[in-house]
Order: C-alpha cells, then structure tokens, then sequence
C-alpha cells in the first residue's frame, strides 16, 4: 500500500493562521500610520528649512549690501582723505622748495656782506676805523646767519613733515585698498548663488581667521575659487580677524592720523611762509640800513676828502709863498751883508788916517752905529730866515701827511664804492617765491645815486 509523503516541518492551526493574518495587518496599518507621520514631520521640516534657508539668504544678502554700502562709504572717505593729503603733500613740498630757494638766496648776501667785509679790510692807516658801516655789515652777517638758520630749521620740519604725511598716506592707502578688495569679494559673494559655476564645499569654512593666511592684492573671481590654495602660498601675509568696532576705530584713526597730519602741515606752510617773508623783509631793512650807513660814510669820506684837497691847494700856496719870502730874506741878507762889508771897509780904511787926523768924527760915529745896526739887522735877517725854513719843513711835513691822508682817503673811497657796486647785486630779487599778503615789507628797493666820475684824484 502505498504511503503520502508528508511535509516535514511545524504545522499550524487555523486560528494561529488567523491570529498571523490580523498581526500582519495590524502591523502594516502601525507602520503606514508611522510613516504617514514621518511623511508630515518631513513635510513639515522641508517647508520650515526652505523658509529659515531663504530668510537666511535674503538676510545675508542683505547684511552683504550693508556691508558693502558701509564698506563702500569708507573707500569714498578715504577717497577724498587720500585727494586732501596729496594736494597738502604737494603744497607742502611746493612750500619747502620755496624755503630752500629762499635758503639758497640768502648765499648770495652772506657773500655780498663778506666780500664787502674783505674790502673794506684794505684800508690803510686811520681809515682802519671800526665805522657805523662795519657794524651794519657785521650785523647783516648776524642777520643773515639768523635767517639761514631759522630757514634751515624750517626745511627740515617740513622734510620730516612730509614723511609724516606720506606714512599717514601709506596707511589710507593700505587701507583704501584693503576696502576695495574687500568691496570686490563682497560683491562677488553678492553675486552668487545656486547656479553659479565653481561653488563647492569648503574645508572648514567657518573657522575665524586668527593668525592665518589670507592672499593680499587684488582677489579675482578665479583666485577665490580656482586654484585658491596655490595663490594663498604665493601671495600670503599673516593677518588677523578684526571685530566690526575694531575696523571701524581703524578706519577713522587712519583718518583722524591723516587729517591731524595734514592740519600740522597747513599750519608748518603758514610758519614757512611767514618765516620767508619775515627773513626777506629784515634782510631787506638791514640791506637798506646798510646802504644807508655806507652812502653816508662815503659823503662823509668824500667831504674829508674834499676838505684835505682844499688843504692841500692852500698849503702848496703856502709853501710858495713861503719859499718866496725866504728868497727875498735871502737877498735881503745878501744885501745886508755887503753893506756891512762897505762899512767895515770905511771904518777900518779911516784907522789908516795920519797922526792929528785919526779923530773920532761924526763919520767915525755914523759908521760906528751903522756896523752895529746891521749887525743886528743881520742877526734878525738870520733868525727870520732860520724860522722861515722851520716853518717851510713844517709845511712841507704837513703837506705830506695830507697827501698821505689823502692817498688813505681815495683808497677808502674806492674800496667803499666798489662795495656799492658789489652790492647792487641784491637789487635783483633772489627770491621769487613771496607770500600773497605781504605785511612785513616797509621798504622799497631803491637805487642808491650814482658816484660823480672824476670825483677822487690818487695823490
């Protein structure tokens, strides 16, 4: 007989296979309703993230156009801050320049009042007098040495100043230009989104940089998102993140520095100018004062000269006239002589009278008292002309001395006149630079009166 072959394994009853129906079921509705719930929550999630994520967009785009407006703001600022301290850099240089012109002018009167100091030392005997004119020269010597100092001293503030001014440069431009790259980066970040090329994930990219490397110059869209690592190691400076406070207080110290700078600069320009100008008016007053002493002196000079001329003329007459009377004494005594001679003969030939004859007559008197009257006539004749010629050598030594006078005399007025002429090189400005408003200037160049020609005579 044959036997059904039975399937090994557990068997289960009806009710279990209902029991297994309805846990299925029930299971199947669990998880459809646990799904149905995910389903909501996931729902839910998307519409609350794709909200929070554009208001996040929207509010970053928004704080990015701020940003570049306020960051935009600054770069005008120190826009027209860099404009400001190049004009006052190029004033001020412009004002140093005139400084140093008018430094370098001063050379040229320094060198007037020495070489006039140098004549002047060629006076020979009493004319080597310390005179009002030596003392003015000296004193524009003084005045001069003053001004190139003060004009030096104001040359190198004005150096210094203008380095001063170009470092506060240097930092508005560093700045200027950290605003403008940022201002490139930030409108380039602006300008992103979901569809533009080249955006990827970033490792860490919201580390605060402290320290690090961050490319300097001019970011290109390129340099940002190709080949970034490659540019930062070539152009990298270390730097730092700064707070919103921290950059703003940057800025506005750059241009607080700047401004301060420049208003030290305008007030070094107004001391510049004012130095030049009071330096030309009292060089200018002691160029007058010294001309003034010098005119002088040579009209006394030329009236001392005059006077000896006129001593001299008379003196030579004199002289003339005294060599004249002592050839008359001459002749006189000549005369008187050989009168006495006639009446030492007479009386001495009457001693030769015979005997009774040899009486004391009226004759033998008479010639007695003439012998005796022109021997006294004689003696006086002598003593006249011996005083005569004392008197002439006396003239004759005085006549000599004014000629030397006078030789001192011309010497002199050569020598002052040539420092007239040396000194006609200051009428020519040395200085073109002058200040709009000139209130230090009392004096007018004047040309001094030209010497009369002929006028001196070397003895």
């Amino acid at each position: 007989m044959a036997t059904l072959s039975v399937k090994p394994g557990q068997r289960f009853t009806v009710p279990d296979w209902h029991t297994n129906t309805e846990l299925i079921s029930a299971d199947a509705e669990s998880q459809r309703s646990a799904s149905h719930r995910v389903r909501q929550e996931t729902r839910a999630l998307r519409n609350e993230t794709n909200n929070q994520a554009k208001w996040d967009e929207h509010d970053n785009q928004t704080r990015l156009t701020e940003r570049i407006s306020s960051v935009n703001r600054w770069k005008e600022t120190l826009d027209k801050c860099l404009a400001d301290i190049d004009e006052e850099i190029d004033a001020l240089a412009k004002v140093k320049e005139a400084a140093e012109r008018a430094l370098q002018a001063k050379n040229l009167s320094l060198d007037v009042a020495i070489e006039c100091l140098t004549l002047r030392e060629s006076r020979r005997a009493i004319d080597v007098v310390r005179d009002p004119v030596e003392d003015e020269l000296h004193k524009e010597v003084r005045v001069i040495d003053k001004a190139k100092r003060e004009l030096q001293q104001r040359v190198n503030e004005a150096f210094e100043q203008l380095c001063l001014l170009q470092e506060a440069r240097q930092q508005l431009s560093f700045d200027h230009r950290g605003k403008m790259e940022a201002l490139e980066i930030d409108r380039v970040c602006l300008s992103l989104s979901v569809n533009s090329p080249n955006i990827s994930f970033k490792v860490n990219p919201t580390r605060v940089p402290n320290g690090g490397l961050i490319a300097s110059g001019v970011y290109r869209c390129y340099q940002i998102f190709q080949d970034v690592g490659a540019y930062l190691a070539h152009n990298a400076v270390t730097v730092r993140s700064t707070a919103v406070d921290e950059w703003e207080q940057n800025s506005q110290y750059n241009k607080d520095h700047a401004e301060a700078e420049m208003k030290a600069s305008t007030k070094l320009r107004e001391m510049i100018v004012l130095a030049i100008a009071q330096t030309n008016n009292e060089l200018e007053a002691q160029r007058v004062a010294t001309e003034f002493a010098l005119r002088k002196r040579i009209r006394d000079m030329e009236r001392a000269y005059d006077e000896l001329k006129w001593q001299e003329r008379n003196t030579l007459e004199e002289i003339s006239e005294m060599e004249e009377d002592i050839r008359r004494l001459e002749e006189d005594l000549r005369r008187k002589m050989q009168d006495l001679k006639v009446a030492h003969t007479r009386l001495e030939t009457r001693t030769y009278r015979p005997n009774v004859e040899l009486c004391r007559d009226q004759v033998q008197y008479g010639l007695t008292d003439e012998v005796r009257q022109l021997e006294g006539t004689i003696r006086a004749l002598k003593l006249k002309l011996a005083e005569a010629q004392d008197a002439l050598d006396a003239l004759y030594r005085q006549l000599y001395r004014i000629q030397t006078d006078i030789g001192y005399k011309a010497n002199s007025l050569v020598l002052d006149n040539k420092c007239m002429d040396s000194r006609r090189k200051l009428m020519v400005p040395a200085e073109k630079f002058m200040p709009e408003v000139d209130t230090f200037n009392r004096t007018t160049n004047r040309a001094p009166s030209p010497l009369k020609n002929g006028q001196l005579e070397l003895a």
